[in-house]
């Protein structure tokens, strides 16, 4: 099992900035077959999306509607991961979660934190 703990949501203005933490704790087993960390919302009455991942190689995605304002990063242990959130709209309101997908001889499998409420109001 891999345990997840997101922290660093709150309320914020418009064009304000929030900073997610997320960090991964486990079995060295599992820890050392995490191929990925990321960041997915979910909005009241709306399906969880992706906002940014990062694989355990450094590469990025980000979902086309936070491009240009979040960043993610991780810790050199790479079992912390990440989300600077710049220039936030009120459309960023959502329920922020952590995921960690492992995979174990081409079995994949994602673990998910308790999330983490955003919201942006003036």
């Amino acid at each position: 099992q891999v345990q997840l703990v997101e922290s660093g949501g709150g309320l914020v203005q418009p064009g304000g900035s929030l900073r997610l933490s997320c960090a991964a704790s486990g079995s060295s087993f599992r820890l050392n077959t995490m191929n990925a960390m990321g960041w997915y919302r979910q909005a009241p009455g709306k399906q969880r999306d992706l906002v940014a991942t990062i694989t355990s190689g450094g590469s990025t995605n980000y979902a086309d509607s936070v491009k240009g304002r979040f960043t993610i990063s991780r810790d050199n242990a790479k079992t912390t991961v990440y989300l600077q959130m710049n220039s936030l709209k009120p459309e960023d309101t959502a329920v922020y979660y952590c995921n960690a997908r492992t995979s174990v001889f081409a079995v994949q499998r994602d673990f998910w934190g308790q999330g983490t409420q955003v919201t942006v109001s003036s």
